[in-house]
């Protein structure tokens, strides 16, 4: 049992610890010119290209490339750079977006893939997704429904992850359903000296896995809660979730997007506030100070959350999916699931449309009335970066952002760092 463990501190992605590109024999490095990578309207963009062996350029190689709006790159093309370096013509957009330039090189046979991305005035993109007049009522409705479930909260100590200073436990609650209750379970990390603590709920990326907890977190005095959002222990072995990912669970997104009453996110977002509920009625916690942080879809439940627990005092996203997700029925990115993308052209029915405005983060971050730390990168292509700037874009509480404009979906360590230490700022700060 405790290998398993080990592997999963080694491979699963918990807390801010996110996925890092793997270093290559052949690096691909690609640039906008401009050292902020923005550009105003109208105004050109070339793009600096060079492909590097062991650091030094390499001589005729043969690159095939893309240029356009992220989501629509234009048709490819291809030259030899002779030299191993190049500028690339851009062009340019009107209004504003992001034009992505992608590069692909050939060597030895193999394919090495980079691309950067330039921005253009996103502080002017402006969501595509419109907010249902009854979207404030029908989310009220919803949490009033899941205070009626009793919680009917169970702890099992885990021994083989507790330390010398934190109790870790494996948690579940009753959440609601439309159709009947079903179980939230988490991983339960709380520091053992005795003492009122601050809390933080951490959110889960997309997929189906196990979870670890945040052991690390709780050391600095923090009471901390990772869950899970599909109702099934998060300690079992890693085949389980392969198997439920592979087969029950596979696109979960998807599933009744047609009935905003049943659609499978209202049961994941009535689950974070189910989770906020457990953690406020811990002896230990100080009655004050509680904050929500994830990435992707933890980006994303991390605004929704927020907004709709007023118990909670801080959010910190990093690179938030579900976010305007109707970009594309507006011919340009939208974000993670991609549901209206042109594959997706069987979900442009108007229930589908009209469900999905009830679950687009946009429409969360109106409502937001908390301090927000907001972190992203320019090169990401699992959340544009048009849908998370909508986002960011219509948030009217205090925020702070922090870019990272090479990243794509990962993180850099000082990244990482930068978001931990402002939730540590906030939650241990002396009243």
């Amino acid at each position: 049992m405790k290998k398993i463990f080990v592997m999963l501190g080694l491979f699963l992605i918990t807390g801010l610890a996110f996925a890092q590109p793997a270093e290559r024999l052949i690096k691909v490095i690609v640039a906008p010119e401009h050292e902020d990578w923005t550009y105003k309207p109208g105004e050109p963009v070339k793009f600096s290209v060079m492909v590097l062996k062991y650091g030094n350029p390499l001589k005729n190689v043969k690159i095939v490339y893309q240029i356009g709006p992220e989501k629509f790159e234009n048709k490819k093309d291809s030259i030899i750079l002779k030299d191993g370096v190049i500028k690339l013509d851009g062009g340019t957009m009107t209004t504003a977006g992001f034009l992505r330039c992608t590069i692909i090189a050939k060597v030895d046979g193999k394919e090495y893939r980079n691309l950067a991305t330039a921005a253009f005035e996103p502080e002017k993109i402006q969501p595509a997704v419109e907010l249902p007049t009854d979207f404030v009522q029908f989310w009220n409705k919803a949490k009033a429904d899941l205070a009626k479930v009793p919680m009917d909260a169970q702890m099992t100590l885990l021994p083989e992850r507790c330390t010398e200073t934190v109790n870790v436990y494996h948690v579940n609650l009753q959440n609601y359903r439309e159709y009947g209750t079903v179980r939230l379970y988490g991983i339960l990390c709380v520091p053992k000296k005795e003492g009122k603590y601050p809390a933080l709920l951490r959110v889960p990326g997309a997929g189906v896995r196990p979870y670890g907890g945040d052991v690390k977190t709780a050391e600095k005095g923090i009471i901390t809660l990772e869950i899970g959002i599909h109702g099934i222990p998060v300690t079992m072995e890693p085949s389980v979730y392969a198997n439920l990912g592979a087969g029950p669970l596979n696109a979960y997104w998807t599933y009744n997007l047609d009935n905003r009453d049943l659609y499978y996110f209202k049961r994941v977002y009535l689950g974070c506030v189910r989770a906020n509920d457990f953690l406020v009625s811990l002896p230990q916690y100080d009655g004050t100070n509680l904050a929500v942080t994830g990435g992707s879809q933890g980006g994303a439940l991390s605004i929704v959350t927020a907004a709709l627990d007023p118990r909670v005092k801080w959010s910190a996203p990093i690179y938030p999916a579900l976010s305007d997700m109707a970009g594309y029925l507006k011919g340009r990115a939208g974000g993670w699931p991609h549901i209206f993308d042109k594959s997706n052209a069987h979900n442009h029915t108007d229930a589908k449309i009209k469900t999905a405005a009830y679950y687009d983060v946009v429409n969360f971050a109106k409502q937001l009335k908390v301090p927000c730390f907001y972190s992203m990168g320019f090169n990401d292509e699992t959340c544009p970066p048009t849908s998370m700037w909508a986002v960011y874009n219509v948030i009217n509480s205090p925020k702070t952002l922090k870019l990272y404009q090479e990243t794509g979906h990962w993180t850099f360590p000082e990244e990482n760092e930068a978001v931990m230490n402002w939730l540590l700022d906030q939650l241990l700060a002396k009243k």
